[in-house]
C-alpha cells in the first residue's frame, strides 16, 4: 500500500471506528489544485536559464512569475502563500540576477532560525552548483555560531550574499557598520524569510532595527528593495509597511499546485493528550511519518514521555522538539527528521516554520494553535509532494477550540487574521534609538527624524538626559558606547540561563519576564522528557540552578494583580457601556504556586513565594461597568465579583478570533471598583511593556468582542463554569471568584442595557450577529468651543507632561447661544468654569489631553468631568493616527491658521495680548467651523500623505 492509500485508510478507518469515530465532530477534503504558471516580463539570462532547466523547472508558478517581476524592478513586495509554494525561488533568481551582473552587488537574507539559514545556504549552493567557478555567486551563513576567523574572512571579503537572523543585525552589523562598508554599499536586496513571525514584541524590535538598517544603508549610498516571504496573513502588505515604513505590494494568489488535504475535527472524551496519543499510535503502525503539535513546552514533554512509555518499537522512533533546546540537539532532531530515521515529532510552534524535515503525511494539532494563520501554516506542513494528506485537530477545553468545534464552518469561512505589531512601542522604540545614536551620530536630516514620533521620542530623550546634543545644537549624541547587548529582540526582558545544579550542565534557556512564573524557586521545569526541580532564580547573575528529579506533579504560579491609568488615548460608547483604550501601568507579583498532579491536574497544594513585583507600562482597554448594573445584579443577589471577573476570561479567551495572538500574550485585571473608573471596571492589556497593538485593534472591534463573549458562555454546555468558558488556565487566583450565571447577567445588561426578566431565559436574548443597534442622540442645545494660550514652552517647565506648569496667557471660549466669542485671562478662570458649566458640550482640539491640563495648574476642577467632545481624538479613532488642525482646516475650509503656539509664546513676552488674543479667537472659530461642517455634512476633508484631498467620515 503506497502513502496515499495509507492515508485514506487511516481516515476511512478513523470515521468509522466505533470507540473514536464519534468524537470526529467535522470531516472535510479540502480540494487540491493544478498548478497555474507565469511568464516574467523579461527573459531571464542564459546563465539562470541553465539553473532553471537543472532544477527541472520548466515554467515558474504564476505568483514567482509576479514576485520576481516586482523583485527585478527594485520593488518591495511580500509573497504571502501557502507552506511549500515555492516561494524562495521568488528571492533567489532576482539575487542570483543582480550578482551575475555584478560582482559588487550584495543581498542579505534574514531567517529567524538558524536551522532556516542552514536549509536556505543548501538550497542556494544547490541552484550555482552548476554555474563556472569565476562567476559563481557564493553564499555564507553569519550567525552565533561563525568562528571569529571566519567572521573576520567575511567582513573582509563579503559574498555575494549573507544569511544571518536578526540578533547578528543588532549586535553585530549595526554596531559595527564601519567594518561592513563594502558590503552595504553594495546592499540591492534584503530578503526577510517568514515575516509574519515578526509580530508582537518581537515585531516591535524588528521596525527599529529594519529602521536602523535602512539608515545605515543611506548613509552608504544603498536604496536596498525588500523581498518578504510569509504565511498567509490578512494584512501583508500593512505588516511589511509597520516593520519599515515602506510601501510594500503583496502578491498572495499562489499558483502552486497541491494535493488533496483530509481536515479533520476531532472533540475528545477523554484528554486531548491521550486522544493525541491514540491517533498517533494508529498511524504509526501504519508507517505514516507524523508531526504533533501541542500548546506549550510542557505538554510537548508530557506527550513525549508517555509516548515513549507505551510506545514499544517505535521508541526511537519518536522525538520531542521545542525552543530551549540547545542547538546540537535541534540539529541532531531535523536531521533525523529529514532523514526519515525519526516517524515522528512532538513539538510546539519552533517547527510550525518552514525547516526541511522531509515529506509528511499526518498533522496531529493538540489544541486550536490560536489563528486560521496557524493551523493552516502548521496543516500545511503535510503533503509536500501533492500527495493526499491529513490534518487533525483535536479540541481542548479552550474557550476557542470549543467554539470551532461548534462551529467548524466559521473556521473554514474565516480569513487569516491581521499580524499585529506596535512599531513605535515607547519602551522598546527608546533602547533602539540609543543603539542608533551610538552608530551614527543624529543630525537634522537624519533618515529617522523624517518619522514624526520617532522625532518626538528623541527630543523627549534629549529632554530626560539620555540623549545629549552638542554646543551648537546640530548633533544628537549617546551616553552609551555599546548599548546594544541590553536588547533581547524576542522579548520584553533578557534571556536567562538554566544549568544541572550538580553538573554545572546547561539545560535551556527562559527570558526574564516567564523565569517568575515558569522558573521561580520549587518550579517543576521538564525538558527533553526530564523534570528538573528548580533550586534558585538568581536574577543578578542571570542564573537559574536546577536538579534532575522525578515528581508526580506539575505547578502553575499564583500572582496578584493591579493597574493604574496613565493616560486615555481613544474612549467610545459600546452598547450600553463606555469603553477606552489608553496607556496603563500594570504591577504583577507572583505570591506562590499550585502543585497540581500529572495525571487530572489534581490540587496538591499551595506554597507561598516571595519575589518582587514586575512592573510594567503597556497599553489596553477597559470596559466600564455602570454603577446602574452593578446595583441590578445585587438587587438580583447576583455574584457581581464572580461575573465580572468571568467575563474578563471570557474576553480574553475569545480575543484571538479578532487580533493574531495568543491569550498569553494578553493580562486581565476585573475589580468592583477602581479609583480612577470610580467605579467597576474589567481591563485587557497587552502582556509586554509598551504594548504590541494587540488590544488597540481588539478595541477597534469592541461591539463583535462582546458579542462573541457572550454567545460564547451561553453556548457552552456546562452548568457552573469551565475552561470551555469562563475559566483561565492561567488564572493568578485560581480561577476564583468564578461565576457563569453572573457573567451571562452583566454581559446582557452591558450589551442590551435591561435585567432579563429571568436568568434562565436570558438565551432567548441573545441578539443575533449584524443586527444595528438603535441610540438616541442628544443634540446639544448650546455648545462651546475653547482654546487656551499658555505663558511658558513645554521645554521652560520640564516637558509636556507637566503643562500645568505652563500657566495661561488668554483663553477664548465661544458660545453658541450668544454666537460671541468671551476672553478670560489667568486670574478669570474661575469665572470661565462657571460659564462652562452652563454648557451641553465643550469642544475642543487636543482639549482632554492639553487645554484641561494647563486649566487644572490654574484652578483646581474636575474638568475631566464636563460634557467634551475632543475633535482629535475622533479623529484618531477613525484615522488610527492624528492629523494638525491646520491639516484639517485648509482642506475642509480652505482657511490656514494665522500663526503657532511658538508665536504666541514670544507676543506673550513681548506683553502683546491682543495679538495672541486675536490669533486665539481665529483658533476657536477654525475648530468650530470645523465642527459645523462635519456635523453637516457627515464629513471633513484632509490631507493625505499623496498630497491628495479625501474624506474623512465623522459623526459628531
Amino acid at each position: 500500500m503506497n502513502q496515499q492509500d495509507k492515508v485514506k485508510e487511516y481516515i476511512a478507518s478513523l470515521l468509522a471506528s466505533p470507540v473514536m469515530g464519534d468524537q470526529v465532530v467535522h470531516h472535510r477534503i479540502i480540494g487540491g489544485n493544478n498548478a497555474v504558471y507565469g511568464e516574467p516580463r523579461h527573459k531571464w539570462p542564459d546563465s539562470l536559464k541553465s539553473v532553471l532547466n537543472f532544477r527541472e523547472i520548466e515554467k515558474l508558478y504564476s505568483h514567482q512569475a509576479k514576485a520576481t517581476d516586482y523583485a527585478r524592478a527594485g520593488r518591495n513586495v511580500v509573497i504571502a502563500t501557502p507552506t511549500a509554494s515555492g516561494k524562495t525561488l521568488t528571492y533567489n533568481l532576482p539575487v542570483l540576477e543582480q550578482c551575475l551582473r555584478n560582482p559588487d552587488n550584495h543581498a542579505l537574507y534574514l531567517f529567524p532560525l538558524k536551522a532556516l539559514a542552514q536549509d536556505q545556504l543548501k538550497t542556494f549552493n544547490e541552484m550555482t552548483g552548476l554555474l563556472p567557478s569565476g562567476i559563481r555567486p557564493e553564499a555564507e551563513i553569519y550567525d552565533g555560531d561563525t568562528t571569529p576567523y571566519k567572521r573576520k574572512k567575511i567582513r573582509d571579503n563579503p559574498p555575494s550574499v549573507i544569511l544571518t537572523n536578526p540578533e547578528m543585525i543588532h549586535l553585530s552589523i549595526l554596531p559595527h557598520h564601519e567594518r561592513w562598508a563594502s558590503f552595504i554599499s553594495g546592499l540591492t536586496h534584503i530578503v526577510v524569510d517568514e515575516v509574519h513571525t515578526y509580530r508582537g514584541v518581537m515585531g516591535s524590535h524588528m521596525a527599529m532595527v529594519f529602521r536602523r538598517l535602512l539608515r545605515i544603508c543611506k548613509f552608504y549610498g544603498a536604496e536596498p528593495s525588500f523581498i518578504f516571504s510569509s504565511a498567509t496573513v490578512g494584512n501583508p502588505a500593512q505588516l511589511c509597511k509597520s516593520l519599515t515604513g515602506l510601501d510594500v505590494t503583496a502578491i498572495t494568489e499562489s499558483g502552486a499546485a497541491s494535493g488533496k488535504r483530509n481536515f479533520v475535527f476531532f472533540n475528545p472524551l477523554v484528554s486531548p493528550s491521550s486522544a493525541a496519543i491514540q491517533l498517533l499510535k494508529a498511524a504509526l503502525a501504519r508507517g505514516l511519518r507524523t508531526i504533533v503539535y501541542t500548546q506549550s513546552r510542557k505538554m510537548t514533554e508530557l506527550i513525549a514521555m508517555w509516548v515513549s512509555e507505551k510506545a514499544g518499537k517505535y521508541k526511537d522512533k519518536i522525538s520531542a522538539y521545542r525552543a530551549g533546546f540547545l542547538p546540537e540537539e535541534r540539529r541532531e532532531i531535523e536531521s533525523r527528521m529529514s532523514s526519515g530515521d525519526l516517524l515522528a515529532v512532538i513539538s510546539t510552534s519552533a517547527l510550525e516554520l518552514g525547516i526541511d524535515i522531509g515529506g509528511l503525511d499526518l498533522c496531529i494539532m493538540v489544541g486550536y494553535p490560536g489563528s486560521v494563520m496557524a493551523t493552516l501554516q502548521r496543516g500545511g506542513r503535510v503533503g509536500r509532494s501533492n500527495q493526499e494528506s491529513a490534518v487533525i485537530l483535536i479540541g481542548q477545553e479552550d474557550a476557542l477550540d470549543q467554539y470551532f468545534m461548534r462551529h467548524p464552518d466559521n473556521f473554514f469561512s474565516r480569513p487569516p487574521e491581521n499580524a499585529v505589531l506596535n512599531p513605535y512601542n515607547p519602551v522598546i522604540m527608546e533602547k533602539h534609538l540609543i543603539c542608533a545614536v551610538s552608530e551614527l551620530t543624529l543630525r537634522e536630516n537624519d533618515y529617522l527624524l523624517k518619522d514624526e514620533k520617532i522625532k518626538n521620542k528623541v527630543l523627549e530623550m534629549e529632554h530626560d538626559g539620555i540623549l545629549l546634543r552638542n554646543k551648537r545644537g546640530d548633533e544628537i549624541y549617546s551616553k552609551r558606547k555599546r548599548p546594544h547587548r541590553e536588547i533581547s529582540l524576542r522579548g520584553a526582558g533578557g534571556t536567562i540561563h538554566i544549568e544541572d545544579s550538580e553538573t554545572s550542565e546547561p539545560i535551556g534557556t527562559i527570558d526574564e519576564v516567564r523565569a517568575y512564573s515558569e522558573a521561580h524557586e520549587g518550579a517543576v521545569y521538564i525538558h527533553r522528557g526530564n523534570t528538573y526541580c528548580i533550586k534558585e532564580l538568581d536574577l543578578a547573575s542571570r542564573k537559574i540552578s536546577a536538579v534532575k528529579q522525578r515528581v508526580g506533579y506539575y505547578t502553575r504560579a499564583r500572582k496578584n494583580k493591579s493597574t493604574e491609568i496613565l493616560e486615555i488615548y481613544s474612549q467610545k460608547t459600546v452598547f450600553g457601556i463606555v469603553m477606552r483604550f489608553g496607556k496603563l501601568k500594570v504591577t504583577e507579583q507572583v505570591t506562590g504556586y499550585e502543585k497540581r498532579a500529572t495525571r487530572g491536574g489534581q490540587l496538591l497544594g499551595i506554597v507561598p513565594l516571595d519575589l518582587p513585583p514586575v512592573i510594567f507600562e503597556t497599553q489596553g482597554l477597559w470596559m466600564e461597568i455602570s454603577s446602574d448594573i452593578k446595583r441590578r445584579a445585587e438587587d438580583e443577589f447576583v455574584h457581581f465579583m464572580g461575573g465580572i471577573h468571568a467575563v474578563e476570561h471570557a474576553a480574553i479567551g475569545i480575543m484571538p478570533l479578532m487580533v493574531l495572538t495568543d491569550r498569553n500574550d494578553l493580562g486581565g485585571i476585573s475589580t468592583p471598583m477602581h479609583e480612577q473608573v470610580d467605579g467597576p471596571a474589567v481591563f485587557i492589556y497587552d502582556g509586554m511593556p509598551g504594548g504590541a497593538g494587540l488590544t488597540m485593534q481588539a478595541f477597534e472591534q469592541a461591539e463583535e468582542l462582546l458579542e462573541r463573549t457572550l454567545q460564547t458562555v451561553l453556548e457552552c454546555e456546562c452548568e457552573l463554569g469551565c475552561p470551555t468558558c469562563v475559566h483561565s488556565p492561567k488564572c493568578g487566583s485560581g480561577n476564583r471568584p468564578i461565576d457563569k450565571s453572573a457573567a451571562i447577567f452583566v454581559l446582557q445588561n452591558m450589551i442590551h442595557g435591561e435585567t432579563p426578566k429571568n436568568i434562565e431565559d436570558i438565551n432567548m436574548l441573545l441578539r443575533p450577529f449584524g443586527e444595528e443597534i438603535k441610540k438616541e442622540v442628544t443634540e446639544p442645545k448650546n455648545f462651546g468651543v475653547l482654546d487656551v494660550e499658555t505663558r511658558r514652552s513645554a521645554q521652560e517647565v520640564g516637558g509636556w507632561n507637566k503643562a500645568e506648569r505652563m500657566g495661561i496667557s488668554i483663553a477664548v471660549l465661544y458660545d453658541s447661544n450668544e454666537d460671541k466669542f468671551f476672553n478670560y485671562e489667568e486670574h478669570q478662570i474661575p469665572e470661565m468654569v462657571e460659564h462652562l458649566k452652563k454648557l451641553d458640550l465643550i469642544i475642543g482640539f487636543n482639549i482632554d489631553r492639553f487645554d484641561y491640563k494647563v486649566l487644572s495648574g490654574i484652578h483646581a476642577f474636575n474638568y475631566k468631568g464636563l460634557p467634551t467632545l475632543d475633535l482629535l481624538i475622533k479623529v484618531h479613532e477613525k484615522l488610527g493616527y492624528r492629523l494638525k488642525l491646520d491639516n484639517l482646516a485648509q482642506a475642509t475650509l480652505d482657511t490656514a491658521k494665522s500663526a503657532d503656539g511658538l508665536q504666541a509664546l514670544e507676543w506673550w513676552k513681548e506683553g502683546k495680548l491682543d495679538l495672541i488674543t486675536e490669533y486665539c479667537q481665529q483658533d476657536v472659530a477654525v475648530t468650530r467651523d470645523v465642527y459645523l461642517f462635519g456635523k453637516e455634512h457627515g464629513y471633513v476633508l484632509f490631507t493625505n500623505k499623496d498630497k491628495k484631498k479625501v474624506r474623512l467620515p465623522v459623526d459628531w
